[in-house]
């Protein structure tokens, strides 16, 4: 039983033995008046009418005379006189009179009328005893009337102190349920704190919850900031702040395997020419400020395109890549920024190289043309460019926006689409989920095409919720199939949709069964930009089964404000954090450290990319929960 209930059931105990203890002694003290006050009028009766008879000279008619008159004028149960030796002279008896009194009460409460005892005499001579009984009934109808109004005012004192007391049990439970849903929210990861009451006990228990989670934000923060220097270690040049050439690598290779990767871009290399004798000539610091000033124009230059990526390969060479961009404008752009920052630094020269790529290409080839293209780059004075760009058509450029608005909606409408399956396991090879990215089939009869080719237009096109709601319809159409959980990733752009949560929640709640098993995913910038949005997601769904958690994870992860509050059932790390793990120990630490952090959040961790075994070996020995990648799509599962 609760505490509120029982002390509820304690009030009402109380105004019950309240209200019932007050009406006992009330009618208790009326009954007690009452009776007392019978006994003095019959007593006070009896004394005159004894005085009036002793004045008859023992004449017993003229008694019997003075007694019917005084029954008569009076209301009396009984008035008799007795002789001196106990016969009976003269007796007066009264009907029994009516009384709304209930039967129950007179059993109750019974008033006792004591007849009033006097002697009649002549002289010295003793005529008999007279006795003087009242009617009780007008006593007892009095003590019933008085009786119901005393039960009247007790009732609605009691009712009184009834309102009192919940005012009291309010003001009580009111702090008590916040500190309850602060628990809630505890164990929920949101972190909140509640005003302190101002009863004393209570303040008490509340201070010690709110220290508790302030205590509580305070370890994440610590945590968090730890993540952060082991992920600058891990990922970072540390003189220029940019991706070192391992992490710049690995995100370079995640991107161009990945099914929602952009289509094509632009990968750059700058060199800076003669580096050490820089270094000997102008001196270590200021040999080191020009390296800044490259990178940050090289990063400026870049910010704005297409999920850019900026780093320094070795001491004197950088590398830039922007997604969905020609080759010749922007390396023309980068040539024109690095221009400008260098001109303090008189003599120095930059190469750069550019190279045009699309989704599919491997690394080492891009990589090596860049080289090339570089090596021509060298050849010219002061700042020179050389680029290559793609040799074939870019036939969805030549679509033109409005016609792939076009296809896209075409698609849509017919519903033409269908889901990839890539295996996502657990520690045990067992089956966690399939990833399951959408592919459109743009031209009827068509091959269903993969996100590389159109995402980017739908999202021009604002088409990113009604794509999205395809995919999760088709994915609970599949599990309510075959009951095999799927996962379907969702477009920041879609969470930013005034409808789309509205209509998710719908579509989600129609297929309630096979929405046990489903996995919504949406990209970490998601939740580093609409952190409010993911988590009134994540309030919406989880109570309907639906796993939230957030893929291509790592990069910014450790920077998410308050990651803790935002609901997420898992994390997928990027395919980047993955690759080349078992030989890099640094990165290593890093995702065992955000594994660990995550694992107190109660959130799960994955990893997407996963390419040869001994990588598989080295993310189960950070304490992974589950992995995807090429390797897996080769093993058998259980």
């Amino acid at each position: 039983m609760s505490l509120i209930r029982q002390l509820w059931l304690l009030l009402l105990a109380t105004v019950m033995v309240g209200v019932l203890g007050s009406a006992l002694v009330t009618v208790g003290s009326a009954r007690g008046y009452l009776e007392t006050q019978l006994r003095l009028k019959n007593s006070d009766n009896a004394q005159a009418l004894a005085l009036t008879l002793s004045q008859q000279n023992g004449d017993l008619a003229l008694a019997e005379l003075a007694i019917s008159a005084q029954f008569d004028t009076g209301f009396y149960e009984r008035i008799s006189l007795r002789g001196p030796e106990g016969q009976m002279l003269v007796e007066r008896l009264g009907a029994a009179e009516p009384t709304e009194v209930p039967t129950w009460f007179r059993g109750l409460v019974p008033i006792q009328s004591l007849p009033g005892v006097a002697q009649v005499s002549d002289g010295w001579r003793s005529l008999g005893t007279l006795e003087v009984v009242s009617a009780s009934s007008f006593a007892l109808d009095d003590l019933w009337q008085s009786s119901l109004r005393s039960a009247g005012w007790l009732v609605l004192i009691g009712l009184l102190a009834g309102a009192l007391g919940s005012l009291v049990l309010r003001r009580i439970r009111a702090p008590l349920q916040a500190t309850v849903d602060q628990a809630r929210a505890i164990v929920e990861r949101r972190f909140v704190t509640v005003p302190e009451p101002r009863v004393p006990e209570l303040r008490q228990l509340s201070r010690a919850m709110n220290a508790m989670v302030q205590r509580l934000q305070a370890v994440f923060g610590e945590q968090g900031a730890q993540l952060e220097a082991l992920r600058q270690q891990a990922q970072t040049d540390p003189l220029t702040g940019l991706s070192n050439r391992s992490h710049f690598l690995a995100q370079l290779s995640s991107m161009l395997v990945r099914e929602d990767t952009p289509r094509a871009g632009v990968l750059l290399l700058a060199r800076v020419h003669d580096l050490a004798g820089l270094n000997r000539n102008a001196g270590h610091a200021a040999t080191d400020a020009l390296l800044q000033t490259l990178a940050l124009s090289l990063r400026s230059a870049t910010a704005g395109g297409a999920a850019p990526m900026t780093g320094r390969l070795n001491g004197a060479d950088f590398a830039v890549q922007a997604a969905d961009a020609d080759a010749a404008h922007v390396a023309a752009v980068l040539q024109t920024a690095v221009k400008t920052a260098l001109k303090p630094w008189t003599g120095v020269r930059v190469a750069i190289g550019a190279v045009s790529w699309r989704a599919g290409d491997s690394v080492a080839t891009l990589m090596q043309a860049a080289d090339a293209a570089l090596v021509r780059a060298e050849t010219q004075d002061g700042f020179g460019l050389a680029v290559d760009g793609l040799s074939e058509t870019n036939a969805e450029t030549a679509l033109g926006e409005s016609g792939w608005r076009l296809l896209l909606r075409q698609a849509l409408e017919r519903g033409d689409a269908q889901l990839g399956s890539f295996p996502v396991i657990g520690r045990d090879a067992r089956l966690l989920h399939l990833e399951s990215p959408l592919r459109l089939r743009l031209h009827e009869g068509g091959a269903f095409e993969p996100a590389a080719r159109w995402l980017p237009w739908v999202l021009r096109s604002q088409f990113s919720a009604s794509t999205d709601l395809l995919a999760v319809r088709l994915a609970l159409e599949q599990i309510a199939l075959d009951g095999v959980p799927r996962g379907v990733n969702l477009a920041a752009d879609s969470l930013a949709d005034s409808g789309f949560l509205a209509s998710l929640r719908g579509l989600v709640s129609a297929h309630a069964q096979a929405a046990r098993v489903l996995w919504l995913e949406v990209g970490e910038r998601a939740a580093v930009e609409q952190l409010p949005v993911l988590r009134d997601l994540g309030q919406q769904l989880r109570p309907l089964g639906v796993q939230l958690g957030l893929e291509h994870a790592g990069e910014r992860l450790a920077r998410i404000d308050r990651l803790y509050e935002a609901g997420l059932d898992y994390v997928k790390l990027d395919g980047a954090l993955a690759s080349g793990l078992a030989q890099d120990s640094t990165r290593a630490d890093f995702v065992r450290g955000l594994a660990w952090t995550l694992h107190g959040l109660e959130i799960r961790v994955l990893a997407e990319g996963v390419a040869d075994a001994a990588d598989a070996q080295a993310l189960w020995a950070c304490g992974l929960d589950g992995i995807t990648g090429p390797w897996v799509s080769t093993q058998p599962l259980r």
